[in-house]
């Protein structure tokens, strides 16, 4: 069996309490996180001033749109001796890349499939990111001060990424790269993540929140609950929704919209994205609708020599902010209201490398 994701099960309800709560638990993560990012950073040549900057910057961005995750992201510095700064560029760790012009591989693979037959939506999806930030993960369960409960997929430090809430609402998340990204730090895009898992209940709620919030980064939201599913495409230029064609809703790491697309910044000489998406389009089937999300993990289970990356593995011969691994594998269960995680790829799942992250009584299983 699989080695576990790390977990956290929050017991605070007040937002600055349960930040401090999961500081002080997650300390020796939340360090050794920053100090991954710090590196990442620096090999893709900002100088660790900018960084500075552009953590406290994200922290006003956030204190001013969501002041309760700004309170939790305070109160996670307090607990774990961080400066606010530093959490502050955890969060924002996609705005500062996309500031530097970063590109590159990734990321990730999103499939969510509708029955039709009163079925809930069948979920799967990789989280594709470096190799040298395995160690990152977290798996997080938490209840809100309006007494939502959430259960997110992230990294040490970040409030939310994937994840489901008690109304039953799931987000798959993707990274995108769009011209309209920008320097001047807004709303991060987790932080988007995030308040949606805590607010939304439907996902005219989640366009809604998404909608409202300046932003300086790009990436795609798939928002699923038990009555359908749509992509929420996120950039600077504007915010667009994408509907399921055929009963299937994919996403990979490009624009899918056609006026968003127009201001793509992802190239097929450095991004598999088109490859994945194509892929998936001619080859997922029923397997992606299986009823049982292993089977649906391991129709992703397609290398580079199969003509599509989709289960990613790092190639040591790059250099560590150049490589790329599936370091997790997810799906979601909105009609059980959880999240079940895989720690790494699809070629490596099995029935019983599974963890559940419960918004019900027991947090995990």
């Amino acid at each position: 069996m699989n080695a576990l994701v790390p977990r956290h099960a929050s017991t605070e309800t007040e937002p600055a309490a349960r930040g401090r709560e999961l500081g002080a638990a997650c300390r020796d993560g939340l360090r050794e996180t920053f100090a991954g990012y710090a590196r990442l950073f620096t090999a893709h040549g900002l100088h660790p001033h900018q960084v500075r900057d552009h953590g406290a910057a994200a922290l006003a961005e956030i204190g001013a749109w969501a002041p309760s995750l700004g309170a939790e992201i305070a109160g996670m510095a307090e607990g774990s001796g961080l400066p606010a700064w530093q959490l502050g560029a955890l969060n924002a760790r996609t705005e500062i890349l996309a500031a530097a012009a970063v590109t590159g591989e990734g990321e990730c693979s999103t499939s969510v499939v509708l029955p039709g037959d009163g079925t809930p939506p069948r979920t799967v999806q990789t989280w594709d990111w470096h190799d040298v930030l395995r160690g990152a993960m977290l798996a997080w369960t938490l209840t809100t001060g309006t007494g939502r409960r959430v259960a997110t997929f992230t990294e040490f430090g970040v409030v939310g990424k994937i994840g489901v809430n008690d109304a039953g609402l799931g987000l798959h998340f993707n990274v995108l790269r769009h011209r309209s990204d920008g320097a001047e730090i807004g709303v991060p895009v987790h932080v988007v993540a995030r308040r949606i898992l805590d607010e939304a209940t439907t996902a005219d709620d989640a366009v809604r929140i998404a909608r409202s919030a300046r932003l300086s980064a790009s990436s795609v939201l798939t928002v699923v609950t038990r009555d359908g599913a749509r992509c929420v495409e996120l950039c600077p230029a504007g915010v667009a929704e994408l509907h399921p064609e055929n009963g299937f809703l994919l996403h990979t790491n490009h624009f899918l919209d056609p006026s968003l697309a127009s201001g793509e910044r992802t190239t097929a000489d450095v991004s598999s994205t088109l490859d994945r998406y194509a892929w998936l389009r001619e080859h997922g089937g029923a397997a992606l609708g299986a009823e049982d999300r292993t089977e649906r993990a391991r129709a992703l289970c397609v290398h580079r020599d199969s003509g599509a990356p989709i289960c990613a593995h790092a190639d040591l011969a790059l250099p560590a902010h150049e490589r790329w691994e599936s370091l997790a594998t997810l799906s979601i269960d909105v009609a059980a209201h959880s999240l079940h995680v895989h720690h790494g790829g699809p070629c490596t799942v099995d029935e019983r490398s599974w963890i559940t992250c419960s918004t019900g009584g027991g947090a995990f299983a």
